[in-house]
């Protein structure tokens, strides 16, 4: 009986290893926020701490814009960074109308690389390029601001909470020619996505949308603090797709999408205030936590499973001596 134990445990033993090496595996694999580098050359720019923060409307159909934090007074919020002219000012995305307009048109390429924008290859969409387009609006994201590179930890998380427009967006990056394309958002996707931008980082992607008509696009920005505080502020992009979309229906268009600090609803995020990544974290805990236990069980019965034969080779040396007399 003893020795029949013995050669089951190694079957126990080696369903416990699988477990513990899935956990791993699991644990190696989870999703976590994208990571945006600066896969384009060329984007060096400073912000001046003392640039405006612009008041009115204004309509931005070609030149440099960018999102990114920044503080208006004591307060962190996400503006929308005007460079289409001589003197750059940020604008309150309320304020602010992104015009794509039908320069933009381009045609999905034939190629399997492709297929996570949802179209089938052949179709025209609407690009903001990666590499600008003197005749489109140049949209990125930057985290730039003096007092924001003096008080966040490392960097941003940027997470595309929700978006309402005719059609869908899709945001990636592509280093090259020749390079896979990361995506970075999908409004397709209905789950939140973030990804996490340097501290000092000034980058821009490939924003495609495919129909023309006005997109409000939710967007949050949050970081740790160096003083060990969180904070987070979601804004509402307005986009104006292709020429003859109004833009007085993207001012007075509204949706019912995310307020400031929430996440989508039926989403499992984190509190008001936690960052992006928070949700991520707890999970990477809880499945080392599991990982951990797994392996401790594994030592346990590996020790265990030791004694066992250790005594059934001493109840067999003792009944062969038996034997023997």
């Amino acid at each position: 009986m003893t020795a029949g134990r013995a050669r089951r445990r190694p079957r126990t033993t080696s369903a416990i290893l699988r477990y513990a090496v899935a956990t791993v595996i699991v644990l190696a694999t989870t999703q976590a926020p994208a990571r945006a580098a600066e896969p384009t050359p060329g984007l060096g720019q400073s912000i001046a701490a003392d640039q405006p923060l612009a008041t009115g409307r204004a309509e931005l159909a070609t030149g440099h814009v960018d999102i990114g934090p920044r503080y208006v007074g004591n307060r962190w919020t996400l503006l929308v960074h005007d460079g289409t002219k001589a003197r750059p000012v940020w604008r309150d995305p309320d304020e602010a109308l992104l015009r794509v307009s039908d320069a933009a048109l381009q045609t999905v390429p034939d190629d399997p690389a492709y297929a996570f924008l949802g179209v089938d290859a052949g179709t025209r969409v609407y690009v903001v390029p990666q590499t600008q387009n003197q005749n489109v609006v140049w949209l990125g994201w930057n985290t730039q601001d003096p007092r924001v590179m003096q008080t966040i930890d490392r960097g941003v998380t940027l997470t595309l909470l929700g978006v309402r427009g005719p059609g869908s967006l899709t945001t990636y990056l592509q280093s090259g020619n020749f390079a896979a394309p990361q995506p970075l958002w999908r409004s397709a996707d209905s789950t939140a996505q973030p990804f996490w931008a340097e501290v000092n980082t000034h980058t821009h992607a490939n924003w495609v949308f495919t129909a023309p008509g006005v997109y409000l696009v939710a967007v949050q920005a949050s970081a740790d603090l160096v003083n060990g505080e969180t904070v987070s502020a979601t804004r509402t992009l307005r986009i104006a797709v292709g020429d003859t979309t109004s833009a007085d229906e993207a001012f007075a268009a509204t949706a019912d999408l995310p307020a400031a600090g929430q996440a989508p609803a039926g989403e499992d995020r984190a509190a008001d205030g936690e960052p992006a990544a928070t949700s991520t974290t707890v999970l990477l805990i809880a499945l080392a936590g599991a990982a951990a236990l797994l392996a401790v069980g594994l030592v346990l019965l590996l020790l265990r499973g030791r004694g066992a034969k250790r005594r059934a080779e001493q109840e067999r040396a003792a009944a062969v001596s038996e034997g023997q007399r």
